[in-house]
């Protein structure tokens, strides 16, 4: 059974999805990215009226979109927003971690497109990342850079763990919690005064 709820009947306002999105400061520094998204799905269609209402503000009205469709698996040719369309390109020599977006009266904008599974600390990393003024990274040196970071930090995730499980420090064989021989300070504890 599917239940629809009408907001007027509920008395429910759910406030508008707000894009995660990370914008370059302006300097006089031009880089290759001008910021990042975050989309919180593969939906284009879905995603790209929220992206469109962040930046109609500082970037005045954008007028065009366009992705590589191979991390989209539907790529309308236009996309509803706020009561005008935005239009869509698709083309495979863009790289697909970019999106750039297009405006009349303005110019145009690269955003790094974060995928949507990523987790939370990974994003945060690559949206800094994507907004450093003048930077000469790509779109995809920012995407391979991460995977290395987090490989990285799976693995020493993973070495940490192992060594918790299989008693870490607490279990030396030299009987302190630092695992080092010669420094036995068990001892102490059973001195006299007169040893003192």
């Amino acid at each position: 059974m599917i239940t629809t709820l009408d907001r007027a009947e509920s008395g429910v306002v759910h406030p508008p999805v707000r894009a995660r999105l990370s914008l370059t400061p302006k300097t006089a520094l031009v880089g290759l990215l001008d910021g990042a998204w975050w989309p919180r799905s593969r939906d284009l269609e879905a995603e790209l009226p929220a992206l469109a209402a962040a930046l109609d503000e500082p970037w005045e009205r954008i007028t065009r979109v366009t992705v590589n469709p191979t991390r989209w698996p539907v790529v309308a040719r236009s996309v509803p927003v706020a009561g005008r369309m935005l239009h869509v390109g698709r083309f495979t020599e863009q790289d697909p971690d970019k999106l750039i977006l297009l405006s009349y009266t303005v110019g145009r904008w690269d955003l790094l497109v974060i995928p949507p599974e990523t987790e939370p600390a990974a994003a945060a990393r690559l949206m800094a990342a994507a907004a450093v003024p003048g930077s000469v990274l790509t779109a995809g040196v920012l995407m391979a850079n991460e995977t290395v970071i987090g490989r990285g930090i799976r693995d020493a995730r993973r070495r940490e763990a192992t060594w918790e499980g299989e008693g870490g420090a607490c279990m030396s064989p030299f009987g302190n919690p630092m695992g080092r021989p010669g420094h036995d300070t068990s001892h102490r504890a059973h001195r006299t005064d007169a040893d003192r």
